[in-house]
């Protein structure tokens, strides 16, 4: 049975009218390959803020330095929000996960305070438990700005956090959501869409990508929720077979390239025609692996949606061919303009 989606029209905030509609039209005639809803009226997240029993640590190869380990460790904090603590530097104050911290989003997001050096390169692969697991006080504690890399991607992560344990406080939550539905048009035929929660304070994504590789044509829709994001963490990022290539020849020469803890089994690598390594998210009966979208989707687009301050995110967001710097830019439109209203 084929599933359509339909949304409405939006006040366009961003990019090209034309443009916008010419992308709608080539979203709306892409299928569906995958949806995951929860129970309707269940609520997936706890009714007051959340913080950890305890600590939790999670070692791995670093993202940018090879063969150099880096550890991150999750605690518990009274302090609503997110907080970056990188204890090699402790001159520096910590670091709120929050759009005014975001120092670049570029080729991964980067989180800053303070000194140039008080900074967390591609937190995203981590700040999405936020959101995924409505996670909402966390103190953060690193010694490098390097974050480690893992061959399950960020379940490492989410099995840390769940096995020490998330406990609800007695703190109030605030919800917010956008005023109105809203459109963010880019210039390549992609586009963001954020619609108003309809009361239940659930989160909802439909989110596609296109590419001209092996990946093709993708698209889910689901609730988020601790299950599904749990069952999402495995999706690796991915990197075209030439962007590998450079990071382990020349690409040590340059910030932006010098991924050196990158392999064959911890991202996922594409051609034009071939995977290059085994892919994840198997289509049931098709050639198709949608580990790329569910990439995108949990552990990207999720990661901009964390990037609210201590406040928890709610309603429908639609992503089509968009990545980091739309994401970002758009969260960061939505406050610069008094988008937002509490749910």
């Amino acid at each position: 049975m084929v599933q359509t989606f339909t949304y409405p029209e939006c006040r366009l905030v961003a990019g090209d009218a034309r443009k916008l509609a010419e992308a709608r039209r080539r979203f709306c005639d892409q299928a569906v390959n995958e949806v995951r809803f929860a129970p309707d009226g269940v609520q997936a997240f706890a009714a007051c803020r959340t913080t950890l029993k305890g600590e939790a640590s999670v070692t791995g190869v670093g993202t940018f330095r090879g063969k150099e380990k880096r550890t991150i460790t999750f605690g518990p904090s009274s302090r609503p929000g997110w907080w970056i603590r990188r204890t090699d530097l402790p001159e520096q104050l910590d670091t709120a996960v929050d759009i005014a911290n975001l120092w670049t989003s570029a080729r991964n997001l980067v989180l800053r305070s303070g000194s140039p050096h008080n900074y967390l390169r591609m937190v995203e692969h981590i700040i999405a438990l936020k959101a995924g697991l409505g996670l909402d006080d966390v103190v953060l504690s690193t010694n490098s700005g390097d974050p480690p890399l893992f061959d399950q991607s960020s379940f490492p992560l989410v099995d840390a956090v769940e096995k020490v344990g998330i406990v609800e406080t007695d703190r109030p939550v605030r919800w917010l959501t956008v005023k109105e539905p809203l459109a963010f048009a880019g210039t390549r035929g992609d586009f963001l869409l954020f619609l108003p929660d309809d009361g239940s304070r659930r989160l909802r994504l439909d989110v596609a990508i296109d590419w001209r590789t092996i990946i093709g044509k993708q698209r889910i829709v689901f609730d988020v929720t601790p299950d599904t994001f749990r069952y999402a963490s495995y999706a690796r990022t991915n990197a075209t077979h030439r962007q590998y290539q450079l990071a382990k020849t020349v690409g040590w020469l340059f910030a932006d390239t010098r991924n050196l803890g990158y392999d064959k089994n911890n991202i996922l690598i594409h051609g034009r025609k071939r995977w290059y390594g085994t892919p994840r998210f198997p289509l049931a009966n098709t050639d198709k692996f949608l580990e790329p979208v569910w990439h995108r989707a949990t552990l990207d687009l999720l990661a901009a949606l964390s990037l609210t301050g201590p406040d928890r995110f709610c309603g429908t967001v639609v992503s089509f061919r968009s990545g980091h710097t739309q994401d970002c830019d758009a969260v960061r439109a939505l406050y610069r303009r008094n988008l937002l209203r509490e749910a």
